[in-house]
Order: structure tokens, then sequence, then C-alpha cells
């Protein structure tokens, strides 16, 4: 896939009380460890979303947190970018924002060595667009 292509990952996550028992810090808000999880996952989602299958090997993360994250009901937009990717190290930019007022609750970077999944048969090739699938089968 041409790099000036934009593609995006995106997953919304309501916060319910059934599922975030174990999310939650002391003061009731999304926990930073679960943000850190976040961005790996969504990060590497943003990887697959170039047609690789194999999304590497996770290299380095940074959070950031700029506010208190969600609470028990809220729903956190996580969006997930390629900014860089080479022929060893790809390189995700990450944010959480919530949906509703859209306020920047903390953003991310996450590199991957990718070096192992480049020559993978299950990987994807996109038209120059970054619409059709030229080559493989998507899952």
């Amino acid at each position: 896939m041409d790099a000036s292509v934009k593609v995006e990952a995106t997953q919304a996550l309501k916060l319910t009380s059934h599922h975030v028992c174990n999310a939650l810090n002391r003061a009731r808000t999304l926990h930073g460890g679960m943000i850190s999880t976040l961005i790996d996952s969504v990060g590497s989602l943003a990887v697959a979303s170039h047609g690789w299958f194999n999304t590497g090997i996770s290299t380095d993360i940074h959070a950031t947190f700029v506010k208190p994250g969600g609470m028990d009901g809220d729903t956190i937009r996580v969006t997930g970018e390629v900014i860089g990717i080479g022929k060893t190290l790809a390189y995700t930019r990450v944010e959480l924002r919530h949906i509703e007022t859209n306020q920047l609750l903390a953003y991310g970077s996450h590199t991957k060595y990718i070096r192992m999944g480049q020559d993978s048969p299950h990987n994807l090739v996109f038209d120059e667009t970054g619409e059709e699938v030229r080559q493989g089968t998507p899952p």
C-alpha cells in the first residue's frame, strides 16, 4: 500500500460495570494500564489495516495521559494510524477521545518490529487507493 494513503483503525469502547471492574483505578476512571493495552492493541490493528497478517513485536509503547479516562457508562473512541512503515519497523500513533465531547483523554505511540511478517503469504496487497485488495484473501 502506498505510504501516502492514510488508513486508520478505530474502535469505540463503552465502559459498563460488566467489564470495567478490573479496568478502573481507585478514582473509578479508566486505568492507565488499560489505556496502554488499548494503545498496544489498536496500534497493532492499524498495522494490520495495511495488509499485514503478522503485525510484529512491540519494541516501544509510550502513553501520555491528558485527562482522567472515562467512567462507568462513558464511551471512548480509540483511533490508531500508521505514521511510518519500513522494512523492519512500523510506527503508530493512537488517540483515546471521549465520544460525546471529543476531549482528548490520552495519546500514545507504538513501535512494532515487523521484519518477520514482511513475506507472509497471508499478507494482503491493496490498490493505490487502499480500497481494493489486489492480492490475497481478507479474513
